[in-house]
């Protein structure tokens, strides 16, 4: 059976409250028995002292001799009851039985008790005995001596005597009784309600708390479903709240990953429908016998071939260095070298549009970083060649070469045209481009810059884009050198 949150939850706070009641129960019980436990006992030592003091008094009014007493059961019995200072003055239920026996016999037989309710429980009165200076008896009962518990009676400084007591628990009043048993029902009732006030609150924290965790298992469904606009409320400072706010941060970048995938599949059929449409174009001309089967038709159906050719290449590597799937090849390189062997390759485009090259070298020793030199210099080579298509004839371009204490900087800086300094983060995305016509016109697709980001990223670097000194636009690569 399945079961929510919240009556989980519910459980464990009522299970909790229950242990904790429960304990705090037994230990008010067991504080409680131990300290009536612990008067009664003092009570009982107040009535012995008092006894003894009474005993020895009554001694000495009897002309320093037991004899008096001894013949007096009922004077005896009239001390004990007056040790007692609490105990009401009225007759005892037991007086009666223990007075109709022999004389100085003390306590009664016990079936003198027979059926009776203090056969069970003795009170003091019924576990005390006398003895004489020499153990003879005064009142007692001559196959109980071994069981005394003996305490003298004194005079002057002199044992005159002996009070015996009997084992047994000390007698607990009838009204110290209904007090205990009071105080026990009370603490029980204290309990009940303490758990059902717990069982309230439990419902209650089970309530808010499983609200938001309710709150999360839609939006999660809601999620799961595509409708990436749901974000939850992040009122709360606590675990909760952070977990709504990164929930919130998940639903963003999901939301803004389903948004990139649809203007890259938008912008890949577009791209794609351009140089498709062109070819369509020019074969049905042909079939149809509008243009005729020249060299120069077979040329123009092979230029729009390459560049859709050209297009899917692009897209391809594109992907794998999104998936990290690019082959690096990774050994300690110079990659100031490979610049320069790049840009000696471009050398004589360049020339050929007028665009003048400045190299400034900056090191001050030869450089070496861990990387891939075909990737770095795929790099350089897609960032000359976007210099080179887009930067008007006549221009320059500037190359800068620096280090730090464990970077290589490198700034490609080019003349007219610039770029908007609002647009030129956006020109490491996918398919952006400033002017399509212009870039369709020189076969570009809008993905160079964006492969040219991962490949600096796989390499622990960063690339970015700025305006150039020189009108245009200056790229700045920064590549972490071997340590």
């Amino acid at each position: 059976m399945h079961k929510s949150i919240r009556f989980k939850l519910f459980l464990t706070f009522l299970l909790t409250t229950l242990l904790v009641v429960a304990g705090m129960h037994l230990f008010m019980r067991w504080s409680l028995d131990k300290g009536f436990n612990e008067w009664v006992e003092s009570r009982q030592r107040d009535r012995v002292e008092n006894l003894l003091d009474n005993l020895s008094a009554v001694y000495t009014d009897s002309g320093n001799s037991w004899q008096p007493l001894g013949s007096n059961k009922r004077q005896w019995v009239q001390l004990l009851l007056q040790s007692d200072n609490h105990r009401h003055r009225h007759p005892q239920p037991w007086m009666r039985f223990a007075l109709a026996g022999p004389t100085n016999q003390w306590p009664p037989e016990p079936a003198d008790f027979e059926d009776k309710p203090m056969r069970r429980l003795l009170p003091l009165e019924l576990r005390a005995m006398l003895l004489a200076a020499d153990k003879s008896i005064v009142f007692g009962r001559q196959e109980l001596l071994s069981r005394l518990t003996l305490y003298p009676v004194q005079q002057s400084d002199q044992v005159v005597g002996y009070l015996g007591l009997l084992p047994g628990r000390p007698d607990n009043q009838s009204g110290d009784l209904r007090f205990l048993q009071q105080q026990a029902q009370a603490f029980g009732w204290i309990a009940l309600v303490m758990v059902m006030l717990s069982a309230a609150l439990a419902l209650l924290l089970a309530y808010m708390l499983g609200k938001p965790i309710k709150r999360m298992t839609v939006a999660a469904k809601q999620l799961a479903v595509g409708d990436y606009a749901v974000r939850l409320p992040t009122d709360s400072k606590d675990e909760l709240g952070q977990l709504a706010r990164d929930f919130n941060d998940m639903a963003a970048a999901l939301e803004q990953a389903e948004q990139s995938r649809r203007r890259w599949v938008a912008d890949i059929s577009h791209e794609l429908r351009t140089p498709l449409s062109v070819l369509r174009g020019e074969l049905e001309a042909l079939q149809d016998g509008i243009r005729p089967m020249v060299p120069a038709a077979v040329d123009s159906l092979l230029t729009d071939v390459m560049r859709l050719n050209r297009l899917v290449d692009d897209l391809y590597q594109l992907a794998l260095s999104d998936q990290g799937a690019l082959t690096y090849r990774k050994t300690l390189i110079d990659p100031v070298a490979v610049l320069k062997a790049d840009l000696a390759a471009f050398q004589a485009e360049f020339a050929a549009k007028s665009i003048a090259i400045e190299w400034l070298d900056q090191t001050q020793l030869i450089v070496s970083l861990h990387g891939d030199a075909d990737r770095l210099s795929q790099l350089f080579r897609n960032l000359l060649k976007n210099s080179l298509k887009y930067t008007d004839a006549g221009g320059r371009m500037k190359i800068i070469v620096s280090t730090t204490a464990n970077t290589l900087l490198i700034t490609l800086a080019d003349s007219a045209p610039g770029v908007a300094v609002a647009e030129q983060e956006k020109l490491f995305e996918r398919f952006y481009r400033l002017d399509s016509s212009r870039s369709r016109h020189h076969g570009g697709a809008g993905l160079g810059l964006s492969i040219c980001r991962n490949i600096v990223a796989a390499h622990q670097g960063q690339i970015s884009a700025q305006s150039s000194e020189l009108g245009g636009l200056a790229i700045l690569i920064e590549l972490p050198l071997r340590a």
